[in-house]
């Protein structure tokens, strides 16, 4: 399959509470082998795997300089079938607290969750910013014309 390119970035809340990576990464795979890839992530679990979960961008300098493994509440992994891509999302707290259990975004949004990640909404920043990148990176295809 293979990376084309990977682009990330991490962003901080308007109170700088909570920060969130968002990754987009381009593969080199075809539709036949993203198609695969989503069957096995589904199949398997493998997108709420805590040993899977992605890993923070945290820049030197900013609110999310303290944004490391430990830090790590809740994400979100979703492998495109319509382009060769993989959009994911971790969310965490930009104090530097560490977070003892980490949930994938869709256990934390479920109603009644009672975690640190989900009282705190970062299951459905991961999930709502996640998708929010998704569309986004199918608006910039449409534009392009690019083969989906």
């Amino acid at each position: 399959m293979g990376c084309k390119r990977l682009l990330r970035a991490t962003y901080t809340d308007a109170t700088s509470t909570s920060v969130t990576t968002v990754g987009l990464l381009v593969a080199k795979a075809g539709p036949g082998a993203m198609r695969g890839l989503s069957e096995r992530f589904a199949t398997e679990g493998l997108d709420e795997r805590a040993d899977l979960m992605p890993r923070p961008y945290a820049a030197k300098g900013t609110a999310a300089a303290d944004f490391g493994d430990a830090q790590r509440a809740s994400w979100r992994i979703k492998v495109l079938t319509d382009a060769p891509a993989v959009v994911y999302t971790v969310t965490g707290f930009a104090d530097g607290r560490k977070v003892t259990a980490p949930q994938p975004a869709g256990e934390a949004t479920r109603r009644g969750a009672t975690t640190a990640p989900a009282q705190a909404g970062l299951g459905h920043d991961a999930r709502g910013i996640a998708d929010e990148i998704e569309r986004a990176f199918h608006r910039a295809l449409a534009k392009t014309g690019a083969p989906r």
